[in-house]
């Protein structure tokens, strides 16, 4: 019923509104494995709610006002629909941004995740640097957007008020792995979705996860020390980038090169400081393995005074951050890390067994080797030198 009153009020927006462009769908239908996954699991708990509207706080700690009889969901900008995801119901969505049928699947589980996510109706551009489109969001009618577009309040509030559709800010927090601010988005998208059960049992399962690796690695004793390379971070890049507070490797209880030599955050070092570092061992993100290669053609020497090089120790994670953090990635890559510096406390993990069970627990789906064929085969020990 909501529904025909959105259509018909749909009609005075497009009068009122400026500077509006119509609204676009992709007809091209794509093939999607019909796979038994989460999101049934999520329909089985769905909570009873109350018919009566409720407040809520969102991440920039905004009180919103939810309708009690919510039952459509909007995702938009970096990693929303993500968390979205893993708590909720795809079928509740009412529509997807382009830039999840533009970009196809690659490298993101929950995009590969939604059925049929190309028959979806557009709800605006997506990607960094473009705004939400407020007529297209007003068309679709969702009876609330989950944004992590912006972190302005005065924007958050300006589209909410465009729109009259509750915004609710979402956030990853700062570490973008076992941040609190996850825990709390994935229990706001839960609460307001209906699925509260489901999204404590994501918060529960990563905190476990932190516990294991902190457990299987906190009394290890004489720690190699372990350089991370070629860092994403608004783009690709070679063996500079790196971060002296990685949150895989303070998970792992790592001794971090970077952090040893004072850098706290991210950072683009110059090659010297690596020398001067001489890591044990070396971790390099695959989105950066190509301009590794290319370098290393360029400069055969540097990378050959490097002990971590002479010793066979350089090792490929996934990249994990596309439009944001893919955190069943990320998890996966801390099992794998763990795994290649501390042997012998991770000596029961097979990693591609390991891999696909955290995805199907996030998403339903194994992915690992989807995965491992768009990033040079997956995880393994890199020879420079081939």
């Amino acid at each position: 019923m909501k529904k025909v009153i959105s259509i018909l009020m749909a009609a005075c927006l497009l009068l009122s509104l400026c500077a509006c462009s119509g609204g676009t769908t992709n007809d091209d239908a794509a093939e999607s494995d019909n796979k038994e996954n989460v999101q049934q699991s999520q329909t089985d708990d769905v909570e009873t709610t109350d018919t009566e509207d409720y407040e809520v706080t969102d991440l920039m700690g905004r009180t919103v006002t939810i309708p009690g009889n919510a039952d459509a969901y909007a995702c938009i900008g970096p990693g929303a629909l993500r968390l979205y995801c893993y708590v909720a119901d795809t079928a509740e969505l009412v529509g997807v941004e382009s830039v999840e049928q533009e970009w196809g699947d690659d490298g993101r589980p929950y995009n590969m995740a939604i059925p049929n996510v190309d028959e979806l109706t557009v709800i605006g551009p997506g990607g960094p640097g473009n705004a939400p489109d407020a007529e297209l969001l007003y068309v679709a009618a969702p009876d609330v957007i989950f944004s992590m577009y912006n972190s302005e309040i005065s924007a958050l509030d300006e589209l909410q008020e465009k729109t009259g559709i509750p915004v609710v800010a979402l956030s990853y927090g700062n570490s973008e792995v076992f941040d609190t601010a996850i825990y709390d988005s994935l229990s706001l998208v839960g609460q307001i979705t209906g699925h509260g059960d489901r999204a404590e049992e994501v918060i529960n399962y990563m905190r476990n996860i932190k516990t294991d690796l902190n457990t299987r690695t906190a009394a290890i004793e004489n720690k190699p020390l372990v350089y991370l390379g070629c860092q994403s971070s608004r783009g690709s890049h070679g063996i500079e980038s790196t971060a002296g507070n990685y949150a895989l490797f303070d998970a792992l209880n790592i001794r971090n090169a970077a952090a040893k030599a004072g850098i706290q955050q991210y950072a683009m070092i110059d090659k010297e400081k690596i020398l001067e570092m001489d890591p044990d061992a070396i971790i390099v993100d695959a989105g950066g393995y190509q301009i590794l290669c290319d370098d290393y053609s360029a400069n055969p020497d540097f990378y050959n005074s490097l002990s971590a090089v002479k010793n066979g120790k350089v090792y490929m994670q996934m990249p994990y951050n596309y439009y944001y953090t893919n955190l069943e990635i990320a998890i996966a890559d801390a099992y794998y890390i763990g795994s290649v510096v501390y042997p012998d406390a991770f000596s029961d993990i097979v990693m591609e067994e390991k891999f696909d069970e955290i995805s199907n627990f996030f998403l339903g789906i194994d992915s690992y080797q989807r995965i491992a064929d768009i990033y040079f085969g997956g995880y393994q020990t890199v020879n420079l030198e081939k």
